[in-house]
């Protein structure tokens, strides 16, 4: 890389005239700048950046917090959701200017060089291949559980047969599901905390719960039952259900207007944390003691809505996860394809990946991103605790490397921007580059802290492992591709010189 490197390398494919100026996905011929369809409406994009926060583990892994961290859970999901804010404004900076589906992968490849952007996108692809199969089978539990004549394994064929489907067609439909399943899980969630916080100050109607206001944040231990470092487990906790607010900035490559719906989507990202996560959980500790045993039983949204009288509540919550997860299926089976094609684009995957059919989908990027996901859940079946123990724990910190990557990419990319292109930069990171620092630095400590976890260690050094092996491939390919090319060129001159002769 040259100490001056430029947002056009040589090896990626050129934008459209259009495109550079207008920052729009389209060529005129309605199809992206790279081959893919712009084919993604606003309404789209706004959903999926609202609801694409919302994972399943908010539903199913909050209750773990709670009894790990107390009502000082709280303090866990605000540093965290601090953490994500401040990537994401990193992010929304470089995606705003230079829209492009492989995201932050594209941008590393650009800023950091080819080893980078190699490195963290197939790293990313690995981890979302990984969440297809955990998806999948904790969408055939609940499905099993309703109609036990289809067994498990059935279910969670029929689930992923159905979304592959739905992606193949085009990336509309991939928008037309996920526009629905996060309406739903929207809808879910702030319906949850306008009922809880009524019942929480004793004003709902018909409520079972006494409404204690803020009693149950200090009633039982107090605010730090366990200890202020009980907060760092729960920060642990919860961090990984932050992953998948990125995935706007690569479906933004396929919309009429990216820099228009990244820009809206960092600017919203604030209050999205603050009502779903911060909002739903505060409701939560304020209705129940926060070792209330239901919480662990039941699960934290069952509980609440129980406390409160709401008819069928675990059927209720059954539908909501399914939903989640059926989300976070199809938008990681979308953003695992989008990446393979950005990397076959760049020459880091096989050229296949990079070829579009007439409707501007990338078939055998989903089609292989599939395959693997396929492959992990026969892995979950036939050998749960240790292949597939192995693929869950070695992708589990992958959010963590793409989240400090990308805080890397924008201490260099915010000046390759400003001497290309400085009338994009519409979106700007607060106080650079002291914050982009900070948050490298609370992403270190995170990083560090899990390695002297007892229940992170595990997971981390699996993931620093893989990350390892990817990276040291990388720079081994980066030194042999160039010995390569001038091989090549060698036996063509000699080639030449010996035809001259003759």
């Amino acid at each position: 890389m040259t100490s001056q490197p430029s947002l056009a390398k040589e090896d990626s494919k050129p934008e459209g005239p259009d495109d550079s100026q207008s920052g729009k996905a389209g060529n005129g011929h309605g199809q992206g700048g790279d081959g893919l369809q712009a084919g993604l409406k606003n309404r789209h994009l706004s959903m999926i950046a609202i609801g694409g926060v919302i994972g399943a583990g908010l539903f199913v892994g909050s209750a773990s917090g709670i009894k790990a961290a107390g009502p000082a859970i709280l303090v866990s999901y605000a540093l965290v959701g601090t953490m994500v804010v401040l990537v994401m404004r990193m992010l929304g900076e470089m995606a705003a200017a230079r829209p492009t589906s492989g995201s932050f992968s594209a941008y590393a490849d650009q800023a950091l060089g080819r080893w980078a952007g190699f490195s963290i996108g197939w790293l990313y692809w690995f981890f979302w291949v990984v969440v297809l199969a955990v998806e999948a089978t904790a969408g055939a539990v609940i499905l099993e559980g309703w109609i036990p004549a289809i067994p498990q394994w059935g279910w969670a064929l029929i689930v992923m047969v159905v979304l592959t489907a739905t992606n193949l067609v085009s990336v509309g439909s991939y928008g037309e599901f996920e526009f629905w399943f996060a309406g739903i899980k929207v809808v879910a969630i702030g319906a949850f905390v306008l009922i809880g916080v009524l019942a929480v100050f004793g004003v709902l109607p018909g409520s079972d719960n006494p409404g204690d206001g803020f009693a149950h944040l200090t009633d039982a231990g107090g605010f730090m039952p366990n200890g202020a470092g009980a907060i760092l487990t729960g920060v642990l906790m919860v961090v990984f259900s932050f992953m998948g607010s990125e995935i706007v900035t690569l479906a933004a490559g396929e919309s009429e207007d990216p820099q228009r719906a990244v820009t809206k989507a960092t600017n919203s990202v604030i209050w999205r944390i603050g009502v779903f996560y911060l909002g739903s959980i505060f409701v939560v500790v304020t209705l129940l003691p926060w070792n209330d045993k239901s919480i662990e039983k039941d699960g934290s949204y069952v509980a609440a809505l129980n406390s409160i009288g709401i008819p069928h509540a675990g059927q209720v919550m059954n539908v909501i996860v399914l939903t989640a997860v059926l989300s976070c299926l199809n938008s990681g089976l979308y953003t695992a394809s989008r990446m393979a094609f950005s990397l076959g684009q760049r020459g880091d995957a096989p050229k296949a990946f990079a070829r579009t059919d007439s409707n501007g989908v990338p078939r055998t990027a989903i089609l292989g991103s599939v395959v693997f996901g396929f492959a992990a859940v026969w892995f979950n079946y036939q050998w749960p605790e240790t292949v597939f123990d192995f693929l869950l724990n070695s992708s589990g910190a992958v959010a963590l490397f793409v989240w400090l990557v990308i805080c890397f990419t924008q201490l260099k990319m915010r000046g390759i921007i400003l001497r290309e292109q400085p009338e994009k930069l519409v979106v700007k990171m607060w106080l650079f580059p002291y914050l982009t620092w900070v948050t490298i630095g609370m992403i270190s400590f995170v990083i560090v802290y899990m390695l002297y976890d007892d229940a992170g260690r595990k997971q981390m050094l699996l993931s620093l492992l893989v990350a390892a092996l990817v990276l040291g491939f990388s720079l081994v390919r980066e030194k042999v591709r160039p010995r390569v090319a001038e091989g090549t060129a060698d036996a063509a001159g000699t080639e030449g010189a010996e035809q001259g002769k003759s």
